[in-house]
């Protein structure tokens, strides 16, 4: 997931160098948001890996 976040922030650099902001604020939010679920599902893994030993 962390690999999509990445691409989606790529995109979103490349579209703002060529100047097309809507889409770099599209591909940023997303990046966002896969990047926040991302940092969720670790802290859980990692929580719930502690409770199992």
């Amino acid at each position: 997931m962390l690999h999509y976040a990445l691409i989606f922030f790529i995109v979103a650099l490349i579209a703002a160098l060529f100047g097309f902001g809507g889409i770099a604020a599209s591909a940023a939010g997303i990046a966002k948001i896969l990047f926040f679920v991302f940092l969720a599902l670790t802290l859980a893994s990692f929580v719930l890996g502690l409770f199992r030993r």
